[in-house]
């Protein structure tokens, strides 16, 4: 059974992870509503930035509860967390495209503060889930984990396109969900380069 369970457990959690996109896929298929593309942007986008959010908490969570299984589950399975991250932007950017059907219009936003930083963070994702396998880890050596630090930076812009929309009157929920996050980076930069160190460590 144990056997079974570890043939079939990234199946498992592949399918727990899509199961909301499916539903939205499917509901943005057969809906009537014509406005069915908008209201299936933030859902999306938030989803996104939610498994971002999970996925970079993973390694400072495990630092700091030692040999809890929740973090250690985390960690193993950041990767799967994190293209399901990039699948939900991708979601998030076809509703967008949908929604606004017309070339001239997204150009025009361009500009705007929410606009440019989400389409920078979705930018950044590509390269992060094309090099997500075993295969470029391998071929990549040292430089993987170079390229996956731009997470870091698809992080911060992810936060500002999510605070800046409604001329900042999202901050609110945006900041509650990277607080978090925030926090245990902080804990995790105190762990390596600032806490107390005897002069025998």
């Amino acid at each position: 059974m144990k056997h079974f369970f570890e043939l079939t457990r990234p199946y498992l959690t592949w399918l727990v992870l899509s199961s909301l996109a499916i539903m939205m896929t499917f509901e943005a298929l057969t809906s009537n509503n014509p406005r069915i593309f908008h209201i299936l942007v933030h859902p999306s986008g938030e989803t996104s930035a939610r498994l971002l959010i999970v996925t970079m908490m993973a390694t400072p969570l495990a630092m700091l509860l030692k040999g809890w299984r929740g973090p250690q589950w985390l960690k193993r399975n950041r990767r799967y967390l994190g293209v399901a991250s990039f699948g939900y932007g991708l979601l998030h950017t076809i509703f967008y495209l949908l929604d606004k059907a017309s070339l001239t219009t997204v150009v025009d936003e361009l500009p705007r503060l929410y606009i440019w930083t989400g389409w920078i963070a979705f930018i950044i994702f590509v390269p992060l889930a094309l090099t997500s396998m075993d295969y470029f880890v391998r071929k990549m050596g040292k430089w993987w984990k170079w390229v996956q630090r731009w997470t870091y930076a698809a992080a911060v812009l992810t936060l500002v396109h999510w605070a800046a929309l409604h001329d900042w009157n999202g901050a609110a929920p945006a900041l509650v969900h990277f607080a978090p996050l925030i926090a245990l980076e902080a804990y995790r930069v105190w762990y390596w380069y600032l806490r107390p160190r005897s002069v025998a460590a």
